[in-house]
């Protein structure tokens, strides 16, 4: 599979099936996890330490949509668009396969699955990647595929 690094500005014409892209290794800490569930997910096993180690998961853990958060984060980071407007049309598949810890580094993974003019605006393209999260172990912790329009050369 090739992989590419990501321009300062792509358009739809930009990409190519099948490309691929690794994120940095990010650590997440336990004051980000606690941080994201008090404002988003406020659950004991986001917010509380000591109630988290009685809890099913016998410890803190990152909220799903933490792990989803940081997943657009680290991609964004490193310039996956580049300066290109881009509109997301939506998440299918979201899986998340197991807890992501204080201390944990995950790894983010985006690969061009899906390329496709837009019947409803011809001049945008849709782009559709399939994300996977993984821990330092190389152990899965979240799946989703997403879907966006970019547009289209010459026509922006």
């Amino acid at each position: 599979m090739p992989t590419s690094q990501p321009a300062a500005n792509r358009l739809f014409e930009d990409f190519q099936l099948n490309e691929t892209w690794e994120s940095p290794p990010t650590v997440v800490t336990a004051d980000e996890i606690v941080a994201f569930g008090r404002d988003f997910d406020p659950q004991p096993m986001h917010t509380d330490a000591a109630r988290a180690a009685d809890g099913p998961f016998n410890g803190l853990i990152a909220s799903g949509w933490h792990v989803a958060a940081i997943s657009w984060r680290e991609f964004h980071r490193a310039g996956g668009y580049g300066s290109t407007p881009v509109v997301g049309l939506g998440v299918d598949d979201l899986r998340w396969h197991r807890p992501v810890r204080a201390g944990d580094t995950v790894t983010v993974q985006r690969e061009v699955i899906e390329l496709r003019r837009s019947s409803s605006a011809p001049t945008h393209g849709i782009v559709r990647t399939r994300v996977s999260v993984r821990n330092q172990n190389g152990e899965t912790a979240m799946t989703l595929l997403t879907a966006s329009r970019i547009p289209c050369r010459g026509l922006v």
